[in-house]
C-alpha cells in the first residue's frame, strides 16, 4: 500500500515583530478576531456560546467552533462548522512561539477536505497573514 499525499493540509509560518505574550493575548481573544488579529480581513465577529460567527471581507459568513484554547502551549484550535466554501472538514490550529529579540513565530496549520477547497483556503490564509503581522506588529 502506497503513502497518501496529504493534499488537504496547509502550513504557514510568519515572524511577527511583537512579544509572544502580546500576540497570544490577541490570538486567544476568540470573539475579537475582527478587532485584535485581522481587522479588514474579518469585518465582524460575535460569540454564540463557544462558537463565533465571523463575516469576512468578501461578505462570506462562517460559524467557527472553538476546539482548544491552551494558555500554557499558546495554542488555539477551531473548526469551521458552516460556511459557503463547500468544505466537509476544516480544522485550524494556530500556535505562538518566541522567536528571539521580542519577536514571535506564528504558526498556522489548517486541514481541509475536499482537496479542491485547499487552494482557496490557502489563498485566504496567505491574505490573512500580512494583516496579522501588521496588526500585531503595530501593537507592540
Amino acid at each position: 500500500m502506497g503513502t497518501m499525499d496529504p493534499m488537504g493540509t496547509i502550513h504557514r509560518e510568519i515572524i511577527v515583530d511583537a512579544d509572544p505574550d502580546a500576540v497570544w493575548d490577541a490570538l486567544r481573544d476568540f470573539g475579537a478576531v475582527h478587532e485584535r488579529l485581522v481587522p479588514g480581513f474579518v469585518t465582524a465577529a460575535r460569540l454564540d456560546g463557544r462558537d463565533r460567527i465571523v463575516t469576512f471581507f468578501n461578505g462570506a459568513v462562517a460559524r467557527e467552533l472553538l476546539v482548544t484554547l491552551d494558555d500554557e502551549a499558546r495554542r488555539l484550535v477551531w473548526s469551521v462548522a458552516e460556511s459557503p466554501m463547500g468544505m466537509v472538514h476544516h480544522n485550524a490550529a494556530t500556535q505562538v512561539f518566541p522567536a528571539g529579540g521580542g519577536r514571535t513565530r506564528f504558526v498556522w496549520v489548517t486541514d481541509v477536505l475536499p482537496d479542491e477547497a485547499v487552494p482557496r483556503i490557502a489563498e485566504l490564509m496567505d491574505r490573512a497573514l500580512p494583516a496579522i503581522a501588521r496588526t500585531l506588529g503595530s501593537a507592540s
